[in-house]
């Protein structure tokens, strides 16, 4: 992966482990549940973690916040920082 031009190492479990939280407003969103990827070019467009009201991401409201790859500013130990209008990410589940 890579961020910033600056190359990142990391698994799947790694990602699911860490919080996302948006910079911008202060929400929580909580933790990555799925990614979405091209398969054509190789790479994430982004990160879907559980719409508010879901529990345990299966049940709930079929709502998701799908933050697009571009939009993480930072991948910390414990959190991912986005910086997105979270309105515009929330979004209805493909499932």
């Amino acid at each position: 992966m890579y961020l910033a031009n600056v190359k990142i190492m990391a698994r799947m479990y790694d990602l699911r482990q860490k919080e996302v939280i948006n910079t911008s407003d202060g929400t929580r969103y909580g933790f990555i549940s799925d990614l979405e990827i091209c398969t054509k070019e190789g790479r994430i467009l982004a990160i879907v973690v559980p719409g508010p009201g879901r529990v345990l991401g299966v049940f709930g409201r079929d709502q998701e916040y799908k933050i697009p790859w571009g939009r993480i500013t930072k991948i910390g130990e414990d959190i991912i920082l986005v910086d997105c209008d979270t309105m515009r990410v929330l979004v209805e589940s493909d499932e």
